[in-house]
Protein backbone atom coordinates (compact mmCIF):
# COMPACT_ATOMS: atom_id res chain seq x y z
CA UNK A 1 0.00 0.00 0.00
CA UNK A 2 1.08 3.86 0.11
CA UNK A 3 3.25 5.24 2.27
CA UNK A 4 1.11 8.11 2.09
CA UNK A 5 -1.56 7.99 4.89
CA UNK A 6 -4.00 10.14 3.24
CA UNK A 7 -3.71 7.80 0.08
CA UNK A 8 -4.40 4.66 2.49
CA UNK A 9 -7.50 6.25 4.06
CA UNK A 10 -8.51 7.73 1.00
CA UNK A 11 -9.06 10.90 2.04
CA UNK A 12 -7.93 14.39 0.57
CA UNK A 13 -4.78 16.36 2.45
CA UNK A 14 -7.40 19.12 3.58
CA UNK A 15 -9.99 16.46 4.77
CA UNK A 16 -11.26 17.41 8.40
CA UNK A 17 -10.57 15.35 11.63
CA UNK A 18 -13.79 14.06 11.22
CA UNK A 19 -13.74 12.89 7.39
CA UNK A 20 -10.72 10.97 8.51
CA UNK A 21 -12.09 9.40 11.01
CA UNK A 22 -15.20 8.39 9.39
CA UNK A 23 -12.93 7.20 6.50
CA UNK A 24 -10.79 4.85 9.25
CA UNK A 25 -14.22 3.38 10.69
CA UNK A 26 -15.36 2.52 7.18
CA UNK A 27 -12.14 0.73 6.52
CA UNK A 28 -11.86 -1.05 9.97
CA UNK A 29 -15.06 -2.75 9.65
CA UNK A 30 -14.18 -4.61 6.77
CA UNK A 31 -10.39 -5.28 6.90
CA UNK A 32 -9.98 -5.96 10.65
CA UNK A 33 -8.11 -9.10 10.96
CA UNK A 34 -10.89 -10.96 13.16
CA UNK A 35 -13.03 -10.73 9.87
CA UNK A 36 -10.13 -12.27 7.78
CA UNK A 37 -7.97 -15.08 10.00
CA UNK A 38 -6.59 -16.77 7.00
CA UNK A 39 -5.57 -13.49 4.82
CA UNK A 40 -2.20 -12.06 5.85
CA UNK A 41 -2.57 -9.28 2.89
CA UNK A 42 -5.87 -7.71 4.84
CA UNK A 43 -4.51 -8.32 7.78
CA UNK A 44 -1.38 -5.72 6.51
CA UNK A 45 -4.00 -3.71 4.62
CA UNK A 46 -5.44 -3.11 8.27
CA UNK A 47 -2.09 -2.70 9.93
CA UNK A 48 -1.54 0.12 7.47
CA UNK A 49 -4.75 1.68 7.78
CA UNK A 50 -4.59 1.93 11.61
CA UNK A 51 -0.97 3.29 11.23
CA UNK A 52 -2.39 5.85 9.17
CA UNK A 53 -5.15 6.95 11.17
CA UNK A 54 -2.82 7.35 14.06
CA UNK A 55 -0.90 9.60 12.78
CA UNK A 56 -3.41 11.50 10.94
CA UNK A 57 -6.10 11.35 14.20
CA UNK A 58 -3.15 13.81 16.21
CA UNK A 59 -3.10 17.10 14.88
CA UNK A 60 0.51 18.13 16.15
CA UNK A 61 1.47 14.95 14.47
CA UNK A 62 -0.43 15.48 11.24
CA UNK A 63 0.98 19.17 11.08
CA UNK A 64 4.82 17.82 11.25
CA UNK A 65 3.82 14.77 8.68
CA UNK A 66 2.66 17.88 6.57
CA UNK A 67 5.75 19.70 7.36
CA UNK A 68 7.90 16.64 6.42
CA UNK A 69 9.50 16.90 10.17
CA UNK A 70 8.38 12.97 10.20
CA UNK A 71 7.68 10.18 7.61
CA UNK A 72 4.26 7.94 7.77
CA UNK A 73 5.50 5.91 10.55
CA UNK A 74 5.74 8.68 12.86
CA UNK A 75 9.88 8.68 13.05
CA UNK A 76 12.17 12.06 12.81
CA UNK A 77 13.38 12.64 9.22
CA UNK A 78 17.46 12.59 9.27
CA UNK A 79 17.93 16.17 8.39
CA UNK A 80 15.08 17.24 11.53
CA UNK A 81 15.77 15.29 14.29
CA UNK A 82 17.90 17.75 15.80
CA UNK A 83 15.12 20.40 16.77
CA UNK A 84 12.94 17.49 18.43
CA UNK A 85 14.41 15.99 21.37
CA UNK A 86 11.36 14.29 22.33
CA UNK A 87 11.42 11.68 19.93
CA UNK A 88 11.04 8.47 20.61
CA UNK A 89 12.11 4.91 19.02
CA UNK A 90 9.53 1.56 18.93
CA UNK A 91 11.57 -0.83 20.34
CA UNK A 92 8.21 -3.66 20.17
CA UNK A 93 7.52 -3.28 24.00
CA UNK A 94 4.60 -1.02 23.81
CA UNK A 95 2.37 -3.30 22.22
CA UNK A 96 3.03 -6.11 25.33
CA UNK A 97 -0.17 -6.68 27.12
CA UNK A 98 -2.75 -4.89 25.07
CA UNK A 99 -5.64 -6.51 23.37
CA UNK A 100 -5.73 -7.95 19.73
CA UNK A 101 -7.66 -4.73 18.74
CA UNK A 102 -4.49 -2.47 20.24
CA UNK A 103 -1.92 -4.33 18.67
CA UNK A 104 -3.22 -4.14 15.24
CA UNK A 105 -4.30 -0.52 15.35
CA UNK A 106 -2.30 1.60 17.95
CA UNK A 107 -4.92 3.58 18.56
CA UNK A 108 -7.50 2.28 20.91
CA UNK A 109 -4.98 2.52 23.98
CA UNK A 110 -5.14 5.92 27.13
CA UNK A 111 -5.96 9.01 24.99
CA UNK A 112 -7.77 7.04 21.92
CA UNK A 113 -10.78 8.03 20.87
CA UNK A 114 -13.70 6.35 23.22
CA UNK A 115 -16.16 6.30 20.47
CA UNK A 116 -14.10 3.69 18.49
CA UNK A 117 -15.00 1.00 21.25
CA UNK A 118 -18.78 1.78 19.46
CA UNK A 119 -17.21 0.60 16.27
CA UNK A 120 -16.43 -2.49 17.33
CA UNK A 121 -19.02 -3.52 19.66
CA UNK A 122 -20.73 -3.48 16.79
CA UNK A 123 -18.47 -5.57 14.93
CA UNK A 124 -17.81 -8.31 17.76
CA UNK A 125 -20.94 -8.19 19.68
CA UNK A 126 -19.04 -6.12 22.46
CA UNK A 127 -19.60 -3.43 25.02
CA UNK A 128 -17.29 -0.99 25.61
CA UNK A 129 -14.98 -1.59 27.91
CA UNK A 130 -14.91 -5.35 28.07
CA UNK A 131 -11.91 -7.48 27.73
CA UNK A 132 -9.39 -8.00 24.61
CA UNK A 133 -10.54 -11.46 25.25
CA UNK A 134 -13.83 -10.96 23.77
CA UNK A 135 -12.35 -11.09 20.14
CA UNK A 136 -11.75 -14.51 20.81
CA UNK A 137 -15.62 -15.44 21.30
CA UNK A 138 -16.48 -13.07 17.80
CA UNK A 139 -19.26 -15.17 16.11
CA UNK A 140 -20.98 -13.45 12.61
CA UNK A 141 -23.57 -15.12 10.77
CA UNK A 142 -21.93 -15.71 7.08
CA UNK A 143 -22.31 -13.50 3.44
CA UNK A 144 -24.98 -14.47 1.43
CA UNK A 145 -24.27 -16.06 -2.06
CA UNK A 146 -26.09 -14.46 -4.80
CA UNK A 147 -26.95 -16.73 -7.95
CA UNK A 148 -28.73 -17.00 -11.13
CA UNK A 149 -30.54 -19.46 -12.53
CA UNK A 150 -32.71 -20.24 -16.15
CA UNK A 151 -35.54 -21.91 -15.96
CA UNK A 152 -38.32 -22.97 -18.91
CA UNK A 153 -41.27 -20.83 -19.03
CA UNK A 154 -43.08 -23.75 -18.65
CA UNK A 155 -41.61 -24.83 -15.54
CA UNK A 156 -41.52 -21.13 -14.37
CA UNK A 157 -45.86 -21.71 -14.21
CA UNK A 158 -46.11 -24.60 -13.45
CA UNK A 159 -43.00 -25.25 -10.62
CA UNK A 160 -40.12 -28.18 -11.30
CA UNK A 161 -37.05 -28.58 -9.22
CA UNK A 162 -33.78 -27.83 -10.47
CA UNK A 163 -30.02 -27.89 -9.75
CA UNK A 164 -27.88 -25.26 -8.53
CA UNK A 165 -23.94 -25.42 -8.52
CA UNK A 166 -22.51 -24.17 -5.28
CA UNK A 167 -19.00 -22.54 -5.35
CA UNK A 168 -17.34 -25.44 -3.55
CA UNK A 169 -18.52 -27.77 -6.55
CA UNK A 170 -21.66 -29.07 -5.16
CA UNK A 171 -24.94 -29.52 -6.55
CA UNK A 172 -27.96 -28.77 -4.47
CA UNK A 173 -31.51 -29.46 -5.30
CA UNK A 174 -33.93 -26.11 -5.90
CA UNK A 175 -37.49 -26.44 -5.83
CA UNK A 176 -39.09 -23.56 -8.39
CA UNK A 177 -42.15 -22.84 -6.81
CA UNK A 178 -45.30 -22.93 -9.58
CA UNK A 179 -45.97 -19.01 -10.73
CA UNK A 180 -42.27 -17.98 -9.91
CA UNK A 181 -41.87 -14.83 -11.87
CA UNK A 182 -39.33 -13.38 -14.42
CA UNK A 183 -36.56 -11.65 -11.67
CA UNK A 184 -37.65 -12.96 -8.29
CA UNK A 185 -35.12 -14.13 -5.85
CA UNK A 186 -35.35 -17.27 -3.90
CA UNK A 187 -33.84 -17.57 -1.11
CA UNK A 188 -32.01 -21.11 0.43
CA UNK A 189 -31.34 -20.71 3.79
CA UNK A 190 -28.01 -21.58 5.61
CA UNK A 191 -26.72 -22.76 1.51
CA UNK A 192 -24.28 -19.35 1.69
CA UNK A 193 -20.92 -18.67 2.73
CA UNK A 194 -19.90 -20.53 6.38
CA UNK A 195 -20.21 -18.37 9.45
CA UNK A 196 -17.33 -16.82 11.83
CA UNK A 197 -16.74 -18.96 14.76
CA UNK A 198 -20.02 -20.17 15.77
CA UNK A 199 -21.93 -18.17 13.57
CA UNK A 200 -24.67 -19.29 11.15
CA UNK A 201 -24.03 -20.04 7.75
CA UNK A 202 -24.99 -17.47 5.34
CA UNK A 203 -28.02 -17.90 2.70
CA UNK A 204 -28.24 -18.56 -1.26
CA UNK A 205 -30.26 -16.07 -3.14
CA UNK A 206 -31.29 -17.31 -6.84
CA UNK A 207 -32.35 -14.94 -8.91
CA UNK A 208 -34.74 -16.93 -11.36
CA UNK A 209 -34.81 -15.99 -15.03
CA UNK A 210 -37.79 -17.24 -17.62
CA UNK A 211 -37.07 -18.36 -20.69
CA UNK A 212 -39.84 -16.55 -23.08
CA UNK A 213 -42.20 -19.24 -25.09
CA UNK A 214 -42.66 -20.00 -28.57
CA UNK A 215 -46.97 -19.78 -27.73
CA UNK A 216 -48.00 -18.23 -24.16
CA UNK A 217 -47.12 -14.86 -22.75
CA UNK A 218 -47.56 -14.17 -19.30
CA UNK A 219 -50.10 -11.40 -18.01
CA UNK A 220 -50.06 -11.70 -13.84
CA UNK A 221 -51.55 -14.65 -13.46
CA UNK A 222 -53.53 -14.82 -16.95
CA UNK A 223 -51.69 -16.90 -20.04
CA UNK A 224 -52.19 -14.98 -23.51
CA UNK A 225 -51.46 -16.81 -26.62
CA UNK A 226 -52.82 -15.77 -30.57
CA UNK A 227 -54.85 -19.15 -32.40
CA UNK A 228 -54.71 -19.42 -36.12
CA UNK A 229 -58.07 -20.40 -37.82
CA UNK A 230 -58.96 -20.88 -41.06
CA UNK A 231 -61.75 -19.03 -43.42
CA UNK A 232 -63.99 -21.75 -43.31
CA UNK A 233 -63.51 -22.37 -39.27
CA UNK A 234 -64.10 -18.41 -39.26
CA UNK A 235 -67.44 -18.24 -40.80
CA UNK A 236 -69.07 -21.35 -40.03
CA UNK A 237 -67.56 -21.80 -36.87
CA UNK A 238 -65.99 -24.65 -35.43
CA UNK A 239 -64.85 -27.01 -32.11
CA UNK A 240 -61.06 -27.07 -32.18
CA UNK A 241 -58.05 -28.67 -29.40
CA UNK A 242 -56.49 -25.32 -28.07
CA UNK A 243 -52.84 -25.74 -26.34
CA UNK A 244 -52.60 -24.60 -22.55
CA UNK A 245 -49.93 -24.24 -19.98
CA UNK A 246 -51.50 -28.10 -18.67
CA UNK A 247 -52.13 -29.77 -21.79
CA UNK A 248 -54.52 -29.40 -25.06
CA UNK A 249 -58.25 -28.44 -24.34
CA UNK A 250 -61.60 -28.50 -26.98
CA UNK A 251 -63.01 -24.83 -27.06
CA UNK A 252 -65.70 -23.79 -29.77
CA UNK A 253 -65.17 -20.51 -32.20
CA UNK A 254 -68.58 -19.32 -32.93
CA UNK A 255 -69.41 -18.57 -36.38
CA UNK A 256 -68.49 -15.47 -38.18
CA UNK A 257 -65.68 -15.03 -35.89
CA UNK A 258 -63.25 -12.26 -36.39
CA UNK A 259 -59.54 -11.94 -36.48
CA UNK A 260 -58.36 -10.01 -33.12
CA UNK A 261 -61.46 -11.36 -31.12
CA UNK A 262 -60.66 -12.45 -27.87
CA UNK A 263 -62.07 -15.94 -25.78
CA UNK A 264 -61.38 -17.08 -22.55
CA UNK A 265 -60.52 -20.43 -21.02
CA UNK A 266 -61.74 -19.95 -17.61
CA UNK A 267 -59.12 -21.45 -14.76
CA UNK A 268 -56.62 -22.58 -17.56
CA UNK A 269 -54.01 -19.72 -16.78
CA UNK A 270 -51.51 -19.45 -13.60
CA UNK A 271 -52.76 -20.96 -9.98
CA UNK A 272 -51.94 -18.46 -7.10
CA UNK A 273 -52.79 -19.74 -3.92
CA UNK A 274 -56.26 -20.26 -4.08
CA UNK A 275 -57.12 -18.45 -7.38
CA UNK A 276 -56.37 -19.55 -10.68
CA UNK A 277 -55.89 -16.97 -13.76
CA UNK A 278 -57.49 -17.80 -16.91
CA UNK A 279 -56.10 -18.47 -20.50
CA UNK A 280 -57.25 -15.47 -22.91
CA UNK A 281 -57.24 -16.88 -26.81
CA UNK A 282 -56.80 -13.91 -29.69
CA UNK A 283 -58.20 -15.74 -32.77
CA UNK A 284 -55.92 -14.93 -36.22
CA UNK A 285 -57.85 -15.67 -39.49
CA UNK A 286 -55.03 -17.18 -42.25
CA UNK A 287 -55.04 -17.63 -45.33
CA UNK A 288 -53.80 -20.85 -47.02
CA UNK A 289 -50.94 -19.40 -49.30
CA UNK A 290 -52.09 -20.66 -52.53
CA UNK A 291 -55.77 -19.49 -53.05
CA UNK A 292 -57.62 -22.68 -55.05
CA UNK A 293 -60.01 -22.22 -57.57
CA UNK A 294 -63.02 -23.54 -55.08
CA UNK A 295 -61.98 -20.64 -52.64
CA UNK A 296 -61.84 -18.01 -54.93
CA UNK A 297 -65.43 -18.92 -56.59
CA UNK A 298 -66.63 -19.14 -53.23
CA UNK A 299 -64.86 -15.27 -52.41
CA UNK A 300 -65.91 -13.80 -56.32
CA UNK A 301 -70.07 -15.05 -55.86
CA UNK A 302 -69.81 -13.38 -52.44
CA UNK A 303 -68.72 -10.47 -53.64
CA UNK A 304 -70.97 -9.84 -55.87
CA UNK A 305 -73.86 -10.69 -53.63
CA UNK A 306 -72.43 -8.75 -50.43
CA UNK A 307 -73.24 -5.21 -49.71
CA UNK A 308 -71.12 -5.30 -46.41
CA UNK A 309 -68.19 -3.26 -46.05
CA UNK A 310 -66.09 -3.32 -42.88
CA UNK A 311 -64.68 -0.17 -43.54
CA UNK A 312 -68.02 1.58 -43.07
CA UNK A 313 -68.06 2.88 -39.56
CA UNK A 314 -63.77 4.16 -40.01
CA UNK A 315 -65.51 6.16 -42.69
CA UNK A 316 -67.76 7.77 -40.47
CA UNK A 317 -65.06 8.54 -37.34
CA UNK A 318 -62.89 10.22 -40.11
Amino acid sequence: MSDDPYKVLGVAKDASQDEIKKAYRRLAKTLHPDLHPDDPGKQAEFQAVSAAYDLLRDPEKRRRFDAGEIDASGQERPQRQYYHQYATQDDGRRYEGRSPYERYSGSFGAGGDEDLSDLFSELFGRQRGGSGDAFRDFHAAGRDLRYNLEVEFLDAVTGAKRAVTMPDGKSIELNVPAGVRDGQTLRLRGKGGPGIGKGPPGDALVTISVKPHPVFTRDGDDIEMELPITFDEAVLGARIDVPTIAGPVSMTIPAGANSGQRLRLKGKGIKHGRTTGDQMVRLKIVLPRKIDDDMRDVAERWRKASKFDPREQLRRMT
